[in-house]
């Protein structure tokens, strides 16, 4: 994914509010959800994306790439009563014990881990409805103080290589976000309490083995409706564990969904501007299609109606890209009985070398909002790139020449922007290095100075290189030093 529009697809991935759908009348009576207060429950969590954008690469398959994490995650009940429920989830970025030792291949666990470290928490009390879903959250106050923190003073107190890093990071854009909806931090720490209640109704049911029950509602993207259509149904009982396992499909409307996708798939076609050229009038109609689907199975007790097993695949395809969110959850006192998808079990993966260093670290960014849904690409095999015999290719640095600084406002975060125009022989070579360092950290440096440390999503084309920074005397010093004929930029990955 290269742009922050396909962030919001992993993000709409793990957030979707689900209604129960009514069951119909006669066959096996499923309980109300009735959890017993003050228990802890440890639920053993399963998590993988897949990323594949081929299409806009020379070899098929070149791009695709994995990413997964397992974690144990412990929920109890704190309080119930007719109008919800009170809940305390307490969370680790740790291995399971069993895994350990492979920690290589679960770079979602080193990335939750800075996700804590940066929200500052490790558990999170929720307001429930008396289905699970959550509808508020205690802490957030503190949750967004400490933020704040982090986005002024640099992660530990530790201050950033500028300020402009955090906001190059995307801090000040999830601030923003989290004080507008503070689930979203529900979402981005703990997205296991919606998929859990998904398969949990306050209300006693009845449902028939085998018939289909299809609900219909909208979703909101980016201001466009679109509907999407749910069907459950009830597969299976063991009248030995006492359960009763269901069924979700869901299909987003392919129309409506598709012209929600427009800005961001005309955001991906300019990041490839040269791959979009060549494109067929059949090829550009397929890269503007876009389509999203959501398939759960979900293992229900038939004593107190909780979820006891979660398995969910969503696909999201747009843009001649396709990104596969899997998640499973088990808890830890049932057994398992729902198939795990190969990919959270494989041995050998395809993944991303992403450098992922531990926060308290200035070159760690915020985590799991931004990078999760964000693998980055390998090169392709036209870039150009220094052979190094004794390890992997190196890209070289390259220096930019200036044709124009100045200081504006910042149209999408606070504070202000220092928009660098590059010359047309240095736009070229930039556009060359972030094609060639795609999904590398890079450092951007002014008089031998590091001034921001982005990580490569998009090739950036146009020979444009903003800096965010609240400080408009600063970014004024710096517009001042790039206006004389000897100053350069040099950009370079980070070492």
């Amino acid at each position: 994914m290269t742009s922050p529009h396909w962030k919001r697809f992993a993000w709409f991935c793990l957030c979707l509010t689900l209604s129960h759908p009514a069951w119909s009348a006669g066959g096996i009576d499923i309980p109300g959800y009735a959890p017993a207060p003050g228990v802890e429950r440890s639920y053993r969590v399963q998590k993988a994306t897949e990323t594949d954008m081929s299409f806009w690469f020379d070899k098929p398959g070149a791009s695709a790439m994995t990413m997964r994490g397992a974690f144990r995650q412990r929920m109890t009940v704190l309080s119930l009563d007719e109008d919800g429920m009170r809940v305390r989830w307490s969370l680790s970025a740790d291995l399971p014990e069993d895994i350990a030792g492979l920690a290589d291949s679960y770079q979602m666990n080193l990335l939750y881990r800075n996700s804590l470290t940066a929200y500052g928490t490790a558990a999170l009390e929720l307001e429930t409805d008396l289905n699970g879903n959550p509808r508020d959250l205690s802490g957030v106050d503190q949750i967004v103080a400490h933020m704040w923190e982090v986005a002024a003073n640099g992660p530990g107190g530790v201050p950033a290589a500028g300020a402009s890093a955090a906001r190059q990071s995307g801090v000040y854009d999830i601030i923003a976000k989290l004080e507008a909806n503070p689930l979203q931090i529900v979402a981005a720490l703990v997205p296991e309490a919606q998929l859990l209640a998904t398969g949990q109704s306050y209300q006693d049911e009845t449902m028939d083995i085998g018939p289909a029950s299809t609900t219909s509602r909208d979703e909101d993207y980016g201001g466009v409706s679109v509907p999407v259509t749910s069907t459950w149904t009830l597969k299976s009982t063991d009248a030995t564990a006492r359960t009763a396992t269901l069924s979700l499909s869901e299909e987003a409307d392919a129309a409506a969904f598709s012209q929600s996708q427009q800005p961001a798939i005309a955001n991906l076609m300019t990041g490839f501007a040269e791959r979009a050229k060549s494109l067929t009038a059949d090829q550009l109609a397929s890269v503007k299609r876009a389509s999203k689907s959501r398939s759960v199975e979900l293992v229900v007790s038939l004593n107190d109606g909780s979820t006891l097993e979660a398995s969910e695949i969503v696909t999201v395809a747009a843009g001649g890209t396709t990104l596969r969110t899997y998640t499973h959850i088990q808890r830890e006192d049932m057994p398992a009985s729902l198939p795990l998808p190969a990919v959270l079990t494989a041995k050998d993966l395809q993944t991303p070398v992403l450098h992922i260093e531990p926060l308290p670290s200035a070159k760690a960014g915020p985590g799991i909002l931004d990078e999760l849904s964000t693998p980055p690409a390998p090169p392709k095999a036209s870039q150009t790139v220094a052979p190094d015999n004794d390890g992997p290719k190196a890209i070289a640095p390259v220096s930019l020449e200036v044709k124009s600084a100045k200081v504006v406002s910042a149209p999408t975060s606070f504070g202000s922007e220092l928009d660098i125009m590059l010359t047309p022989a240095s736009a070229a070579k930039f556009q060359d290095f972030t094609q060639a360092a795609l999904g590398e950290i890079t450092q951007v440096l002014i008089n031998d100075k590091i001034v921001i440390e982005p990580r490569i999503l998009t090739p950036i084309t146009g020979g444009h290189i903003v800096i965010s920074e609240p400080d408009s005397k600063l970014l004024q010093d710096m517009a001042e030093q790039l206006t004389f004929p000897e100053a350069k930029i040099l950009v370079r990955l980070r070492p």
